[in-house]
């Protein structure tokens, strides 16, 4: 277990760069890397019931101790990321499948690494944590309207089978992590320190089957799609952060709030996109993927030099 733990720990410590070798991967083995997406979905679930494990009900109390803040990052969360990733792909003229797979990103709810990044940042990681949680919750039922309204006019969009997606794949797993930790509290903590080496690897195998499948076309059209990516992510870093500012909360939460917004459950849009479209749909979410990560450890490394105030670390 020890030995796990450091794997873990190390995971962690590393996660953009495992995630960016794991696409370079994708790239140098397409064909074998393609035959994972069947996989995709059970891999989100599994990461999912890990995310379940770490949380408790104490910690959706900030819900009601700070519902402001928690209400300003959801209303951000679930606007800002989805237009902009419409409006991006509609600019940038990407094709009616890439333009699905932007509003999908930008219409997850918070990504699983944000709370970790948060804590490097200094941020209000309490915050975080339930930005997150309430977040997962609601996607199911916020997650297919937006994309149904957003993306709807460019491809047929299923909303009912999208609703049973997130539904099997984010929220059961979600709740039945909650609920085992609650039973076997003891039990659970000593898993506790291996669970993050689960999401990394988990995310890795999505990033590499999905940048496998679309490896051609990434090569050929790929620098646009880049483009995009980086400045949905970076838009929604600012505007969390700016939102933050304009209703006056502490830097520590404003820092939350930005990552929350910014950093997306990109799996989850990976799993949405190849289960009920085509593989071309994912790309923007294994970029996404790749990218945030990277974003973030260097936000954190900038922030953890700064003092956050009240609510920080």
């Amino acid at each position: 277990m020890r030995t796990l733990a450091k794997a873990a720990a190390f995971a962690g410590r590393w996660f953009g760069l495992l995630i960016l070798a794991s696409a370079l991967l994708g790239l140098l083995v397409p064909d074998q890397a393609a035959r994972l997406t069947p996989w995709i979905s059970a891999l989100l679930g599994i990461i999912m019931f890990g995310m379940g494990l770490t949380l408790r009900l104490a910690d959706f109390k900030v819900v009601f101790t700070r519902p402001q803040a928690v209400a300003l990052g959801l209303v951000a969360q679930f606007t800002v990321m989805p237009v902009v990733g419409w409006a991006l792909a509609e600019l940038l003229q990407l094709p009616p499948l890439l333009l699905v797979g932007m509003v999908l990103v930008g219409a997850a709810p918070g990504g699983t690494a944000s709370n970790v990044i948060v804590y490097l940042a200094r941020g209000d990681v309490a915050l975080s944590v339930a930005m997150t949680s309430v977040s997962t919750l609601l996607a199911p039922f916020l997650t297919p309207l937006l994309v149904l309204w957003l993306a709807g006019s460019t491809l047929p969009v299923d909303a009912g089978a999208l609703l049973v997606s997130i539904l099997q794949v984010v929220l059961v797993p979600v709740v039945l992590g909650i609920v085992v930790r609650a039973l076997f509290a003891r039990a659970v903590s000593r898993v506790l320190p291996v669970l993050p080496l689960v999401s990394v690897v988990g995310i890795m195998v999505v990033v590499f089957a999905v940048v496998g499948a679309n490896a051609q076309t990434l090569l050929s059209t790929g620098a646009l799609v880049v483009l995009a990516v980086i400045l949905h992510n970076l838009i929604g870093l600012a505007l969390g952060y700016g939102a933050g500012k304009a209703v006056r909360l502490p830097e520590s939460s404003r820092r939350a709030a930005s990552i929350e917004v910014g950093m997306q459950n990109s799996g989850l849009s990976a799993a949405l996109a190849t289960a009920h479209f085509e593989p071309l749909a994912a790309l923007p979410a294994a970029l996404f993927s790749v990218w945030h990560n990277i974003s973030g450890a260097m936000l954190a490394s900038f922030w953890a030099r700064r003092k956050a105030g009240t609510g920080g670390r």
